[in-house]
């Protein structure tokens, strides 16, 4: 099993650096791959920042490299639970925030339109 980092899957979503996006191209039709949720947390960040995709494209970009059959996430079930929260309009970042919350009560932010969004499907505290 080889793991990744973002890099390699910028290259394998954006395919903007022929060389490098053919080698993670190679790299992932060849072997396991292993995603760290820090990795994707990065790679929709860098999506957001650089490339200007928007959340619904970040999601199905990480979607879709998550569900093929040769790719095993970190904690897989809360992925699939932060691609339902981003469903209901919660950025990506945030989402896998909340999902890694482990046994605390409530998350606590300053952030008003997160809060917003988040509060009908996660405890959510404003500041």
């Amino acid at each position: 099993m080889q793991a990744v980092d973002t890099n390699v899957l910028i290259r394998l979503l954006t395919q903007d650096d022929v060389a490098q996006a053919a080698r993670a191209t190679s790299l992932f039709r060849r072997d396991d791959i292993w995603i760290a949720k820090t990795v994707l947390l990065e790679t929709s960040w860098v999506l957001r920042s650089l490339y200007a995709f928007e959340q619904p494209r970040i999601t199905a970009a990480l979607r879709s490299v998550a569900g093929l059959p040769n790719v095993k996430l970190e904690d897989a079930a809360s992925v699939a639970r932060a691609f339902e929260l981003t469903d209901a309009g919660v950025d990506f970042a945030d989402a896998i925030h909340l999902v890694s919350m482990g046994p605390a009560a409530s998350f606590a932010t300053f952030d008003k339109k997160f809060a917003a969004r988040a509060k009908k499907l996660a405890s959510v505290t404003l500041l």
